[in-house]
């Protein structure tokens, strides 16, 4: 911890020298080093006085559980109204009742069936667009696709999240996360509008993104910057890189960083620490020349930023409510979400089948692949033939 003592010099000159730096463990600014005029040591006042200062406040972390806990609960429920005894034909882990899994040939994450998800409220465009059910874009977030959707969220959400909440509050945190997510959405329904689209994963983007615009804005307040924007840099190339994989909505990732980072320059600006000794110093010191709270290129960035976030999100809402599909645009999109490859297909979509019933047999035939199967199954329900023909499908 940087010491807080004051040392006398014994130089004549009557000048008042401080030198002071950002401690980021506690948050507060404290002085490393002041130099006072042995004949003004007794009527010159402290230039800073000992004491937390709000603009560096430590924040106890109360949202990011709070919303740990509400996606869980959501995970739960879904599982509860899902009861995959009841609608499907095979559940795994079978003791836990109406609380089992749909078989993994079906939902590979440990989670609920897509019609289950629909009814939870997952972002489905179709309904969007021709329903004007816009709060799908925003219910979506809360939900996940099964218990290894949720832990990889969560944890990272826990690591990100609480860094976040201790520096700048859950005010604003909440409000990166939440209009984040909202971003995600946006891009995901423009450009992915086959299939249903759940998780936290475009705002846990966002919250990366609001630390890079955070890093950069409030640059000459970090010790080893460089380090620290490389490094950031390299995590989020990393986990943006995962997004080329089959059954990962990359475009909700692109949405919720980019809406995070402009976001991080807006919500996450700090004042300079300039103006910060002169609003905080003692009584009766006077600084050289008076410093604005904010640099020229702070307040630049957050006019660009705010210009570019309301036009992004209107143009976006716009666009979708219009039944665009931005692919129409961009042919090469598609290729930010899903590489295919000689080991996996890029086709996404739900399940079709045509289906046959002839007393207690029913016959599906996947209209994707062509596959044919009989199942033994009297009185089979919707959702029952749902799920075997996502199974035959897949």
């Amino acid at each position: 911890m940087a010491s807080g003592d004051h040392h006398p010099s014994t130089s004549s000159s009557s000048e008042i020298k401080a030198r002071a730096s950002l401690w980021r463990g506690n948050n507060a600014v404290h002085p490393v080093d002041i130099d006072v005029d042995a004949d003004t040591a007794v009527s010159a006042p402290s230039p800073l006085l000992y004491r937390e200062i709000k603009h560096f406040k430590k924040w106890k972390p109360l949202l990011v559980p709070c919303f740990i806990v509400a996606n869980t609960v959501m995970l739960v429920i879904t599982m509860y109204v899902n009861n995959c005894p009841k609608n499907s034909v095979s559940c795994v882990a079978k003791f836990l009742g109406r609380f089992s899994f749909q078989p993994f040939k079906e939902n590979p994450l440990l989670g609920p069936s897509s019609s289950t998800l629909q009814k939870m409220g997952a972002l489905e465009v179709r309904r969007v667009v021709d329903r004007h059910e816009v709060w799908l874009l925003i219910t979506c977030i809360w939900l996940h696709g099964g218990v290894f959707h949720l832990l990889a969220n969560m944890l990272s959400f826990l690591v990100i999240g609480i860094r976040l909440e201790k520096e700048f509050g859950f005010v604003l945190i909440g409000l990166l996360y939440v209009i984040s997510g909202l971003g995600g959405s946006l891009m995901s329904s423009l450009f992915i509008q086959s299939s249903i689209s759940v998780g936290a994963s475009g705002a846990v983007f966002g919250l990366l993104g609001g630390m890079l615009s955070e890093l950069i804005t409030n640059w000459s307040i970090y010790a080893n910057k460089v380090a620290s924007f490389l490094t950031l840099l390299i995590i989020i190339v990393i986990n943006l890189a995962v997004g080329i994989f089959p059954h990962v909505d990359n475009f909700a990732h692109i949405g919720g960083f980019l809406s995070g980072f402009l976001l991080g320059f807006l919500l996450l600006i700090r004042p300079q620490y300039g103006w910060i000794i002169q609003k905080y110093a003692s009584p009766g010191y006077a600084s050289a020349s008076a410093k604005p709270k904010f640099k020229t290129y702070q307040c630049a960035l957050w006019v660009i930023s705010l210009i570019a976030l309301i036009a992004g999100f209107i143009l976006s809402m716009v666009m979708l409510l219009r039944g665009v599909n931005a692919n129409d645009s961009c042919s090469w999109c598609h290729y930010m979400s899903c590489v295919p490859t000689s080991r996996w297909s890029c086709k996404a979509g739900p399940a079709s089948c045509s289906s046959d019933q002839i007393g207690s047999q029913l016959n599906l035939t996947c209209s994707s692949n062509g596959k044919s199967r009989t199942y033994t199954l009297p009185g089979a329900t919707t959702s029952q033939i749902q799920g075997l023909c996502t199974q035959l499908c897949n």
